[in-house]
């Protein structure tokens, strides 16, 4: 954006400003336009990936077997490194599109009104001061301050997420990117640059992320792998010299202990776990756009989530309409024309329906909104769904009142403006907060239609019906006004001549009733969120709307109990310091992009993992601040989309329970890799520190050490990753965000099995040896066995047929093992040899052993810690 430059001087002129001014302010003011922030370059990208603990530990391990001569096992962690780093950087450019993409919510052009004359000038140069000239279907291309002001109504809820349009009279303020959705305007720009409302929000999105709860703890896991693979080397490196043995022996059996200790693949799993999980969410309608953030899902405790489009249908439908004879329910979905009427929970008697129609008649003679049938080709505008559903063209509260009247059977509004033509009106304003129009009956009589907000229509001045019936019909208001409804009363009457004056055609009208509409919860919104609750997250609403509205969306989907009166907190509230802790609210109402900020820290500030939802250029700044950011597909702005980890295809929050439950598999996934290939490393050097105590010389070479772990951190490591989620994963609480990677358990599992695998093979070698076997060549089967009996052992789901790769790797790993024993090139090259039948026994025992170990590891572990 340009500097952030305001109107000092605005002007009031008509004429608007000269050419030679609005070039000077340009200059001065420079471009009113988005920009992204200063790109990093791709050689610092990759530099911060590559300092990564872990990836450190797996450089260090290229060198390695590098200096032993194992090329092929050094390509292949250099082509793991690669990978992993490719894939960062990937992600991180495309996570700072965010910003960029505010450009394209600003307007292409503005019209202002310059030497006198009304052009139209690209949006990038208007300047404050510029007298803005504002249209029905415009995108206000600046901050400014009203002017003049007819019947103005502008949508603001890509920037407040209010689901109404609000009205505008002078001196109302309008933002940069709003629409204007009827009506016209003046006004003097106030603001563009990064003082705009769209550069404000630019500015909070302008920030680093931090890394997410799995790059912390696997950075962890790196430091402390480094320093105990290095001590535990450097002790067999020492021991073996003490020995006696060669000292280039021994150092070329310390590196190779050092590249089985480290998981090298673990990269590998990660990357494939992760992209496996993000496939399966597209599928469940989620698009990852950071890869990371799948793993970040199962970790979540906290769903911070707006209303509108998110709980809510995002569509203004009619409920219910109250008549001096009665109440009518009115059900159905957006702006389609089909719903049922209930009277009582029954279908209405003519005589209770006819009423409802005379009511629903007269709100749509009295209105200017149209509904668009999903079969009609045209280019949705800004802010529309794209596909088979009735579209709304006009105020989405009219749209609503067309909508139901066509559900109550009334004439279509074709038919209406033939039989009953439209020949003057007195358009809505907010000042009298009503509308009225004038309709050519025959014989010459005009029908007066008029409807507005209860407390301008129900007047004795305007209505001619008894204090009794207006008395219920304020108390009926109230009533629905509490419970979150959108009120409107209607009224007419027939005269006999065209009323001269506004006052004559507003005045003795027969009132007909309310109508009571809101925006409605989705129906699985209640559902969705128990399952969070279940799950062990803690759901908040945070919205833009009002307070009243929050209350009863929140009471609707089961946030709050429907006696509950208060726990409504708003962004004025949280601005002021009202609430000390943030955390203890359940709704948040009337809030801002700061607040909601504010909001979304709190929670991180006490620990928790936060996941926020949005659709709109006010939900950006938090979507792209929470761990979690998740944006609506198919009606939120390219800002929330840009600005997320995960957008939502279908719109549904019940898309985010699914995808929990992926991050949920993809962790104990990657921390089961993690207990089998460290139980492993550490078995190896078990093996290597206790053999030679045991009078196992040289327990095993470097090249059959490097040939285990290239089977065992290979296929089925890899392999690992493609399990399915185990079972009750949505009934456990999420992870805390301090517990390490291999805690809740996982160390205890893996010293267990490394004791239990070592103790084996090292007993099949003794027993070996006894029987004049080749017992190096069984220790170095039975390492393998004992490790592929414990990759079966871990698996949640034993005998599911999900994930076939997983036994299949296991068999492929066990031939390759049965080939460095027989097929003569290996044999010659790792040093092994025939074990005959009682030496593939014991390696079987040692197969079986490691099975048994990893089993009752697991089942300790579900049973303590239900994972």
């Amino acid at each position: 954006m340009g500097a952030p430059t305001t109107a000092s001087a605005t002007t009031q002129d008509p004429a608007g400003l000269s050419s030679q001014e609005a070039a000077r302010r340009l200059v001065e003011a420079g471009r009113n336009e988005v920009v992204a922030q200063a790109a990093v370059r791709l050689h610092t990208r990759v530099l911060s990936q590559l300092r990564d603990p872990l990836i450190l530990v797996l450089l260090g391990a290229i060198v390695l077997t590098l200096t032993i001569g194992d090329h092929p096992d050094a390509l292949v962690i250099a082509l793991v490194v690669v990978v992993n780093t490719t894939v960062g950087v990937a992600q991180e450019i495309r996570a700072d599109r965010a910003v960029a993409s505010l450009s394209e919510l600003s307007a292409p052009n503005g019209r202002v009104r310059r030497d006198g004359e009304a052009r139209e000038v690209p949006a990038a140069t208007v300047v404050p001061g510029d007298v803005l000239l504002v249209g029905e279907g415009d995108i206000i291309a600046a901050d400014a301050r009203l002017a003049q002001a007819s019947a103005l109504l502008v949508d603001e809820s890509m920037l407040t997420g209010e689901s109404v349009p609000v009205d505008k009279e002078t001196p109302g303020e309008l933002s940069a990117g709003t629409v204007a959705v009827r009506g016209r305007g003046v006004a003097v720009v106030t603001a563009t640059g990064s003082a705009s409302a769209l550069g404000r929000i630019a500015a909070l999105l302008d920030t680093r992320r931090e890394p997410t709860p799995l790059q912390r703890r696997l950075a962890s896991l790196g430091r402390v792998l480094a320093a105990a693979t290095l001590t535990l080397c450097a002790l067999v490196f020492v021991l073996g010299l003490l020995r006696g043995l060669p000292p280039g022996t021994m150092a070329v059996t310390a590196i190779s202990l050092a590249v089985a200790a480290v998981p090298e693949s673990l990269p590998a799993v990660v990357t494939l776990a992760l992209a496996l999980g993000a496939r399966r969410m597209a599928a469940r309608h989620a698009l990852v756009r950071r890869l990371p953030a799948v793993e970040t899902l199962g970790s979540v405790s906290v769903l911070a989530t707006d209303k509108t489009g998110t709980l809510t249908e995002g569509r203004m439908v009619v409920q219910h309409v109250w008549t001096p004879g009665g109440t009518v329910d009115i059900d159905g979905a957006g702006y389609e024309p089909e719903g049922d009427i209930r009277a009582g929970g029954r279908p209405p008697t003519p005589a209770e329906l006819e009423p409802v129609r005379d009511l629903l008649t007269v709100a749509a003679l009295c209105n200017d909104a149209t509904l668009r049938p999903p079969d009609e080709h045209h280019t949705p505008a800004r802010g529309e769904r794209d596909g088979g559903r009735w579209q709304a063209v006009g105020d989405p509260t009219e749209a609503a009142l067309l909508a139901a009247a066509a559900k109550a059977g009334c004439p279509d509004p074709r038919t209406l403006a033939v039989t009953r033509p439209r020949i003057g009106e007195t358009p809505f304003d907010s000042l009298r907060k009503r509308m009225s129009t004038l309709h050519q009956l025959e014989k010459g009589q005009i029908l007066v239609c008029l409807k507005g907000a209860p407390e301008s229509v129900l007047d004795p001045a305007v209505l001619a019906g008894s204090a009794a019936l207006l008395h219920r019909a304020r108390e009926e208001s109230a009533r629905l006004a509490t419970d979150g409804y959108r009120v409107l009363a209607v009224a007419s009457g027939v005269r006999d001549a065209p009323p001269p004056q506004e006052a004559d055609a507003e005045s003795a009208l027969r009132l007909l009733g309310l109508v009571a509409m809101s925006d409605p919860p989705k129906p699985t919104a209640a559902a969705t969120l128990a399952a969070c609750r279940t799950a062990g997250i803690t759901p908040v609403l945070i919205t833009g709307d009002h307070p009243a509205t929050a209350r009863h969306v929140a009471k609707a989907v089961g946030l709050l109990t429907q006696q509950d009166t208060g726990h409504v907190v708003t962004g004025p509230d949280v601005a002021a310091g009202l609430t000390p802790d943030l955390t203890r609210v359940t709704v948040f109402a009337r809030t801002d992009p700061k607040q909601k900020l504010d909001i979304v820290e709190a929670w991180r500030s006490h620990g928790a993992v936060t996941a926020m939802t949005g659709d709109g250029v006010n939900d950006g700044p938090a979507l792209h601040q929470a761990d979690i950011g998740v944006a609506m597909g198919a009606r939120g702005t390219e800002v929330a989309r840009q600005a997320a980890d995960l957008v939502l295809t279908d719109d549904e929050l019940s898309t985010v329970v699914g995808a929990v439950e992926e991050g949920r598999r993809v962790y104990d996934n990657i921390r089961r890799f993690l207990v089998y290939g460290l139980a492993g490393g550490m078995a190896e050097i078990l093996v290597m520190l206790a053999g030679p105590v045991l009078g196992l010389p040289l327990p095993l070479r470097a090249g059959q050490i490097l040939w285990i772990n290239l089977l065992t951190h290979g296929l089925t490591g890899v392999a690992m990753g493609a399990e399915p989620a185990s079972p009750g994963a949505m009934g456990r609480p999420p992870r805390p965000p301090g517990q390490h990677i291999l805690g809740a358990g996982a160390w205890q599992r893996l010293l267990m099995i490394a004791l239990v695998v070592s103790t084996t093979c090292l007993g099949a070698a003794l027993a070996a040896k006894a029987l004049d076997l080749r017992w190096q060549s069984v220790l170095f089967l039975a390492l393998l066995a004992g490790q592929l009996g414990v990759v079966l052992g871990l698996r949640a789901r034993l005998l599911t047929r999900r994930n076939p790769f997983l036994p299949l790797s296991v068999l492929a790993s066990a031939l390759l093992a049965g080939a460095a024993l027989y097929v003569p090139f290996l044999r010659s090259v790792l040093d092994t040899g025939p074990v005959g039948p009682a030496g593939l026994g014991l390696a079987a025992g040692a197969g079986l052993a490691g099975f048994a170990a990893g089993r009752t590891s697991r089942t300790a572990v579900h049973r303590t810690h239900g994972q």
